[in-house]
């Protein structure tokens, strides 16, 4: 009978004492994929067109809606690590999938009912007096409500991908490695044709069939995601939950504060430091070394117990919890680069933009504006696979070895096409406001310039790009970097940059519209894009985006090797010293991140 699973995103807790060798493998992988591809579809299918929601329904100016959604949306990407940290220590994974799609639905149920019910929103404006009843502070509370429960619903949502990975990455698996891959690859190529239908299925029924049809769909969606992912619950492997890893971080810096004057010895031998039963770790890493008194045994006598535990947990931490928090410190510069990645001015301005130009494919055919971020996924898909299967071959060909781009270098490559995307954004803007003046619209907000869409063809493509290397980059980085108990929370620092970067926007946001507005001037911030100077805040965030790029070269620099790097120098050391004894020699360093 197998009695434990090991888990590719979180600690390895102990599993739970039925039988389980008939439960999980690929038999779940509909259920789990059913659930994150529909809710995907759902939930992000109401971002594109929402400004014009809050705008039309809720008679908001672009600054309010865009503040709101900035926040929204800064708030849905910062719950996932918030989830991960409660879903490993105390409900679970499969509890924290299910409670957040229950808890996803009920706030679009609530959304769908505030198009559903007159009363629920402000009547529509007077177009004799063109007066306009601002929303009532109930009304205000309903659409807030909505989109706070469906920013909590992220949090455990978001789980999926690791809780997925429990059902495949199992000790009765002779072939974990290619399971694995088998389910990271489907399951983000179901990710990214959700998003494709998110930004075209949904996009186009609130543009042609109206909002309570657009908030419906999505809303039935989310229901058929909830229920097919319970569906399946008696074929799961459910995990038991674990000791917070919070409390674990909590505890190193409190004993290190109390072995503060302790002078830790020069040379290393076995047994000096406290060390997790079944642990591959010998010795603390020499990074962060203040920290390494945590674990130090001062008098094995008094601070270990009979069964090999620490006497008292806050007087002597394990290796594992040290290097546990180490990771977290070390990365944290490195991680801050990313934040400027989601710096922007808002979805609302690039839907406004795009409404602006001709999007006609053909005389009959438009493409909705919110469907042109798609252009930025196929950049994804296309730019990922030249890199993998003719890029990388060819230039591996033509040096005549193995060619690699390191995580942390991907990152920064990734760094500088953001940058390349916003100075493209602003000349792009230029050119469009330029012919807006020109052609007498300068007071027409809703004209469509004698402009083809196709010109943010550019910008897109180099955003693509830039999502490409760096996002990718940064996921592949945190999970080489940090030990396989603390996968699930590096699964979710991406998201947790993002977070920090739209609440950065909105901050931005607030003192660009502040400051150029002084004195009753017209602000760069404007409901009239052709009035507003766009453009000029294009520049704004280009500028913060070199600034951001040298910040990143400092901060690479100051990390030093990477894991993977320092295992390659530890493999040429044990091949040039083998007979010095294995357990003695290059395992300081090693610290099983790579698994």
């Amino acid at each position: 009978m197998e009695k434990e699973v090991e888990l590719s995103s979180s600690a390895e807790p102990k599993m739970a004492s039925q039988p389980q060798q008939h439960k999980g493998g690929f038999v779940t992988m509909p259920f789990i994929i059913a659930n994150e591809a529909l809710a995907r579809v759902a939930t992000l299918g109401l971002l594109p067109n929402m400004v014009l929601y809050l705008m039309g329904n809720y008679h908001l100016h672009l600054s309010q809606a865009t503040y709101i959604l900035l926040l929204s949306v800064a708030t849905t990407n910062f719950m996932p690590l918030p989830g991960a940290f409660i879903a490993d220590s105390y409900l679970g994974r499969f509890l924290a999938v299910g409670l957040g799609s229950i808890i996803t639905f009920l706030g679009m149920t609530l959304l769908w009912l505030t198009a559903m019910i007159p009363q629920a929103r402000p009547p529509p404006c007077n177009p004799a007096t063109e007066s306009c009843k601002s929303a009532t502070t109930e009304q205000m509370t309903m659409l807030i409500s909505s989109l706070a429960l469906m920013s909590i619903g992220n949090g455990g949502l978001q789980c999926s991908i690791a809780f997925g990975a429990d059902q495949v990455n199992r000790k009765d698996n002779s072939d974990n490695q290619r399971a694995l891959e088998i389910y990271f690859s489907w399951y983000y190529a179901s990710s990214a044709i959700s998003v494709i239908i998110a930004f075209t299925g949904i996009v186009y029924i609130q543009d042609h069939l109206g909002w309570k049809l657009g908030f419906g769909v999505p809303a039935v969606l989310m229901f058929l995601s909830t229920f097919f992912f319970f569906l399946a619950s008696p074929i799961y492997i459910k995990n038991e939950t674990h000791s917070s890893l919070f409390t674990d971080f909590l505890r190193v810096i409190v004993v290190a504060y109390k072995n503060r004057k302790l002078r830790l010895p020069s040379k290393k031998s076995a047994g000096m430091y406290h060390q997790k039963k079944d642990s591959d770790l010998v010795f603390p890493t020499d990074k962060l070394r203040f920290l390494n008194k945590a674990c130090f045994i001062k008098d094995p006598e008094k601070d270990i117990a009979s069964d090999g535990s620490a006497s008292n947990p806050w007087s002597l931490c394990t290796i594992d919890q040290v290097e546990e928090l180490k990771s977290i410190v070390k990365v944290i510069p490195l991680w801050s680069t990313g934040i400027l990645m989601s710096l922007n001015i808002g979805g609302s301005f690039g839907l406004l933009q795009a409404k602006s130009l001709n999007r006609h494919i053909t005389r009959n055919f438009e493409v909705p504006a919110g469907s042109l971020t798609v252009i930025m996924i196929f950049t994804i898909f296309i730019w990922m696979a030249l890199y993998d299967r003719v890029i990388i071959p060819l230039a591996s060909k033509l040096r005549g070895k193995p060619v690699r781009i390191s995580a942390k270098r991907r990152m920064g490559i990734g760094l500088f096409f953001s940058f390349l995307h916003l100075v493209t954004a602003a000349i792009v803007e230029t050119t469009r406001r330029k012919r807006a003046i020109s052609e007498g619209y300068i007071n027409d907000t809703h004209a469509v310039l004698n402009m083809s869409a196709m010109w943010l063809f550019p910008q897109l493509c180099l955003g693509g790009i830039a999502e490409a290397f760096n996002v990718i980059g940064q996921n592949e980085f945190f999970y080489t970097e940090f030990p396989k108990t603390m996968s699930s929370i590096a699964s979710s620092l991406f998201g947790l940059a993002m977070a920090v970067g739209y609440v950065l926007s909105s901050l931005v946001f607030r003192i660009v519209e502040n400051v150029t507005s002084r004195g009753g001037k017209d602000g760069w911030v404007s409901d009239n894009i052709n009035k507003g100077r766009y453009d000029k805040y294009y520049w704004v965030l280009a500028s913060l985006s070199a600034v951001n790029i040298l910040y990143y070269l400092v901060c690479s620099w100051a990390y030093g090797p990477t894991a993977d790097q320092e295992s390659k120098v530890t493999e040429e050391n044990d091949s040039n010293e083998e007979e010095l004894p294995l357990i003695e020699f290059g395992t300081q360093a090693r610290h099983d991140k790579s698994g």
